[in-house]
């Protein structure tokens, strides 16, 4: 398998061998010698990896134990043909590794479909949920349709819903999708700032879509399956509740998304911030200063 050029300082990271359900799955972490409070787990969007953390690790590490893995289908990890790629499968990966990697109470902290993921795994892990954190996260309320956002966004604005369901087309679709040039164009209309749009973070989408089932997985986006309402794992969800807003994200109505999270999860703590889809990367000493304070009071 392909693998990008690590893009964190690899002094005091860890990369041990983990596997769920017998699917190899890439994951590091970093712990302080004397950690305080509970662990975190950084969980990654649709198209980026644990590289997408550059900027939090390093900071955050210096006072809490750190994970961060690739869910299955991204990055590092394995691409299979034929898994259920979608929320349940991600929701079940992570609390698999808080349960057998971490084994502690965990904050987990997701953005976009990551923000998703992390939600579902807090809310079926209970207690060993210390807390979550969500960046413009993705999923639909109830009753909402499951019309994409992101990549998805992008494939049906420029070929239609129904051009989309010919393979030759969509295939046709992810070779342009993954050009070094198509990658940094996106990420300049994602960042308000775009100062860390810059070749480390192009190489680290471009070269795991060079993996050979990057493809199937790429499909998915256009039918991946819903899962639990939002609304729904909010009421689930026992551990305190975090939300980080670039409010400025193009891909998202952030504004009104952020209004329908007040009204579902009202005592939920909240930062907004002038920025994009993926704050933690374009702001990240904004980013990592809410987080840690929030942390603080846990």
């Amino acid at each position: 398998m392909n693998a990008p050029v690590l893009s964190l300082p690899a002094e005091g990271l860890e990369q041990l061998p983990w596997s769920y359900e017998g699917h190899a799955v890439h994951s590091l972490s970093r712990c302080p010698e004397q950690p305080v409070g509970p662990a975190l787990l950084l969980v990654h969007g649709f198209g980026a990896s644990t590289d997408h953390w550059r900027y939090n690790i390093p900071v955050l590490a210096e006072r809490h134990e750190v994970h961060a893995l690739d869910l299955l289908g991204f990055g590092r990890s394995v691409k299979p043909a034929g898994l259920p790629y979608g929320g349940a499968l991600w929701r079940d990966q992570l609390v698999a590794y808080v349960q057998e990697r971490i084994g502690r109470p965990t904050v987990l902290v997701g953005n976009s479909l990551g923000g998703y993921s992390a939600l579902a795994a807090g809310a079926a892990l209970g207690p060993l949920a210390a807390g979550v954190a969500l960046l413009n996260a993705a999923g639909p309320f109830s009753g909402e349709g499951t019309e994409p956002k992101g990549w998805g966004a992008i494939a049906r604005r420029t070929l239609g819903s129904a051009l989309l369901k010919s393979p030759v087309l969509q295939r046709l679709l992810f070779e342009n999708l993954r050009r070094p040039a198509t990658i940094r164009r996106t990420l300049n209309q994602v960042y308000i700032d775009k100062t860390n749009v810059d070749e480390a973070l192009v190489e680290a989408i471009r070269i795991p879509s060079l993996d050979p089932g990057a493809f199937g997985v790429f499909r998915t986006v256009f039918d991946i399956p819903s899962g639990q309402p939002l609304d729904e794992l909010f009421a689930a969800l026992e551990a305190p509740l975090l939300l980080l807003w670039g409010i400025r994200d193009p891909w998202i109505n952030a504004v009104g998304r952020r209004a329908q999270f007040q009204h579902h999860a009202p005592n939920a703590t909240e930062v907004v911030l002038e920025a994009g889809h993926c704050p933690h990367d374009e702001v990240p000493e904004l980013v990592n200063r809410a987080l840690l304070d929030w942390m603080a009071g846990l």
